[in-house]
């Protein structure tokens, strides 16, 4: 799978945390939604996480890169889109599916790439990488509904993470916009703007009463889960990312967001759930159908040097 000649066994381990932590995040914070509602949950974690992210920018690259260059508003809108909309949605989607069926479709992102490069570029895929997005999506598909197509089992729960991750697509895209900003600077700038929106949204829900502010108590009965989601699944999943792609590359490093589901649907069997054989089967079609579609890409023209990069998880 990797080049020999430039990677050791050592350089997979950023991007293998990152598989990890994403992974377990979700049946985590399925588990810490019980507790606190979706929106507050989201701005406690990226409240901390966009914190440690201005920080560390400040603390690599120095005051100069916290200055938006007068774009201000164009990251204040990226940031919204991507933490904002994908995190809000994804953690109220959470309430009304299952774990592994989000981790699943959020997996498919980098096949929702290459549609939005479609759409949005006209850059059209190979013919393999629109079998893939075919097989993938009946892979998806069977899992969700669990061989039962007119019984969805997710409801709009599936629908909400769907539309989150198209979200993030759009946001991922937005990195091309900025070429002279690091990943690191496209991130921690446009987590701190995300960042507003989600406050603003969860004072607005809080305040027409569709959520509620947690109590100590909830807080205590949750935080471990909070704790991981915030610092493991939100800080140290996107920068052991990016430092895979770093070392790895963009195709190598993404091959690994495969491992999410799987990580997912691990934890989903050791807590007791026993998927069907129509859901293993959909679940091993979305995986292989994603690699098939990865190592297909690699023989695309189109190469987006910090795009990859700039994709950070929640």
């Amino acid at each position: 799978m990797f080049d020999n000649n430039r990677t050791n066994s050592l350089d997979i381990l950023p991007s293998l945390i990152a598989a990890l932590c994403w992974g377990a995040m979700f049946p985590i914070a399925a588990s810490a939604l019980h507790h606190v509602d979706p929106f507050p949950l989201t701005a406690i974690r990226y409240g901390v996480a966009a914190i440690v992210f201005l920080g560390l920018l400040y603390a690599i690259e120095g005051r100069k890169a916290i200055d938006t260059g007068g774009r201000g508003v164009e990251l204040f809108i990226l940031g919204s889109i991507g933490f904002a909309g994908f995190n809000l949605l994804s953690y109220v989607g959470l309430e009304h599916t299952r774990p592994q069926d989000a981790a699943l479709i959020v997996a498919s992102q980098p096949l929702l790439m290459v549609l939005a490069l479609w759409l949005m570029y006209k850059q059209a895929p190979a013919r393999t990488t629109l079998a893939a997005m075919g097989v993938a999506l009946l892979g998806v598909t069977l899992v969700i509904t669990r061989g039962h197509p007119t019984q969805l089992s997710g409801g709009g729960g599936d629908l909400m993470i769907l539309i989150g991750a198209a979200m993030w697509v759009v946001y991922t895209l937005g990195a091309r916009r900025f070429p002279e900003f690091s990943p690191l600077r496209y991130t921690a700038i446009s987590a701190g703007y995300g960042t507003l929106t989600i406050l603003a949204a969860t004072a607005v829900a809080v305040g027409v009463g569709s959520e509620q502010l947690p109590g100590v108590h909830d807080l205590t009965a949750v935080w471990g889960q909070i704790a991981f989601v915030v610092f493991l699944g939100g800080i140290v999943g996107v920068l052991a990312w990016n430092e895979g792609i770093k070392r790895l590359g963009p195709p190598n490093g993404s091959l690994f967001i495969n491992l999410v589901p799987v990580v997912t649907f691990v934890i989903a069997i050791e807590q007791g759930y026993r998927p069907g054989a129509i859901e293993l089967t959909g679940a091993l079609l979305t995986m292989l159908a994603l690699i098939g579609a990865n190592l297909a890409g690699r023989q695309l023209s189109w190469r987006p040097s910090k795009l990859v990069s700039a994709v950070t998880r929640s």
